[in-house]
């Protein structure tokens, strides 16, 4: 409870936060005389709101604990009557008033703290399109959504999770367009979610996807407000938590990789020629490495006479087979990628520039490896960058296409990718097969597959996605 000494609310408040540092106590009286304690959290409040709308207003016109809400200048004020409540309000931001003689509390919401800036994600770069990119608070993230969908069956469903961390989350789809078998699913799982820190959407993610052994995710992410409007606007639930620039979409589709928010800014031919490139660039990363692995090995006879005389003399003299020559260049291309990454922005660049022309070519004099898996493995790399969304998949699958093309050739290729693609169209996402629309076949969806159609004729929702109005609405003319 809440008690009616105030030295004894301060003494309980210290205990309740184990005198942490930036535990701020501030007492003072009012022309009423009544002693005032404030306690709220170093670096979390607005402290110019605070002194002008709460402390000068309560040292000036405090009469009486019933005309409290008349006295601030600020909306949100709650009461609380147990100090065990306080943690939640202040841990926020809030700023907690208890008065002298009086057994309630007061939690006023002046939270501010530092934010990024909107600038747009390197990972999701657009020449025509918006720029701006969602940031780590989840407050801005809803507004730049809110921004895009101005309904009002746009809906936000709040929730909290981890025990120690108490992370702000939020659900995001539009009444009357969402599957609300999907939602209901997604509710029971987030309820089902039991840890004690929540820190990135990468957690929420591996708690409520469908497979989680299996190496292609089935819930997508993005951190663009038009892409997340986007799929809102299909029929999908967008995952918001605070701390992390990442949003999470449910029901998530294979084609979906293959796609980006410019291809409904451009003219649908190009689109179109786009998505061809990116669908051949997952393939050719994928299988390439392998193939010509197999083709060395085992169906020389299928590689034409001049080319494998020109590969027979790059090879002479390499120690390596050939399936260890692709493994081994593999595994440094992702040792130049990784240590690119890990390293300062401008050391990383030079990093992966010494590592891709000085070691490669010293790899090739040296006779380690041969200039035609050099090539290979170049190409390879630059396809793999136009899927950046699949790229952990695409690592994995490459090198099981390497050892499987070593070991059995084109057999062990085509098997490998039979076994790959039935694995694909078997996964779910929550209830909707990961591979529609080509798996179930349905028609109007395969409009927006590899062939992106006009937008006047993209006049339905995937099925799937929003069985009860799959339809989009148009202004009919008067």
């Amino acid at each position: 409870m809440i008690s009616r000494n105030i030295d004894e609310n301060r003494a309980q408040t210290i205990k309740v936060f184990n005198s942490t540092s930036d535990l701020v106590l501030y007492e003072f009286e009012t022309n009423s005389c009544s002693r005032i304690l404030i306690a709220y959290l170093d670096g979390l409040v607005d402290k110019s709101s605070l002194d002008r709308d709460l402390i000068k207003p309560m040292m000036e016109n405090f009469s009486s604990v019933e005309y409290i809400k008349n006295t601030v200048y600020i909306s949100s004020v709650n009461e609380i009557y147990f100090i065990e409540d306080i943690v939640k309000p202040l841990v926020n931001g809030s700023v907690i008033l208890f008065i002298d003689e009086s057994n309630i509390a007061y939690s006023i919401d002046l939270s501010h703290w530092e934010k990024r800036t909107l600038e747009e994600p390197n990972s999701e770069a657009v020449v025509r399109g918006p720029k701006e990119g969602f940031i780590e608070d989840i407050a801005t993230n809803k507004v730049l959504i809110r921004r895009r969908i101005r309904n009002s069956k746009l809906v936000f469903e709040d929730y909290t999770l981890g025990v120690e961390t108490n992370t702000r989350i939020s659900l995001v789809y539009i009444m009357g367009i969402v599957n609300e078998e999907v939602l209901e699913e997604l509710r029971s799982r987030i309820d089902k979610i039991d840890t004690d820190a929540i820190l990135e959407t990468g957690y929420i993610e591996q708690f409520i996807e469908d497979e989680p052994k299996s190496i292609i995710s089935t819930i997508g992410n993005s951190q663009k407000p038009d892409v997340i409007a986007g799929k809102i606007l299909e029929g999908r639930i967008g995952i918001l938590c605070d701390g992390t620039p990442h949003v999470l979409t449910v029901p998530k589709l294979f084609i979906e990789d293959t796609q980006t928010a410019e291809d409904y800014y451009l003219r649908p031919v190009y689109a179109t020629f786009l998505r061809s490139i990116r669908i051949f660039s997952l393939f050719m990363s994928i299988v390439l490495p392998g193939l010509y692995v197999a083709l060395q090995t085992y169906h020389q006879e299928m590689i034409p006479t001049l080319l494998l005389i020109s590969m027979a003399g790059a090879r002479e003299g390499v120690p390596l087979p050939a399936v260890l020559e692709a493994l081994l260049m593999t595994l440094m291309l992702e040792l130049i990628k990784e240590s690119g990454i890990r390293l300062p922005r401008a050391v990383g660049s030079a990093v992966s520039i010494v590592g891709a022309l000085v070691l490669g070519q010293a790899a090739v004099e040296a006779g380690i490896v041969s200039a035609p898996m050099v090539i290979i493995t170049a190409v390879t790399g630059i396809a793999e960058f136009a899927i950046p969304s699949l790229t952990e998949a695409i690592i994995i699958y490459r090198i099981l296409i390497i050892i499987l093309g070593g070991f059995m050739g084109l057999y062990g290729i085509t098997c490998g990718f039979v076994v790959f693609m039935i694995q694909i169209m078997s996964l779910k996402s929550f209830g909707v097969s990961y591979f529609y629309p080509i798996a179930p076949y349905e028609k109007q969806g395969m409009k927006d597959v590899l062939i992106r159609f006009p937008l006047k004729q993209l006049i339905y929702r995937p099925k799937s996605l929003a069985k009860g109005n799959a339809r989009k609405k148009r202004n009919e003319k008067k």
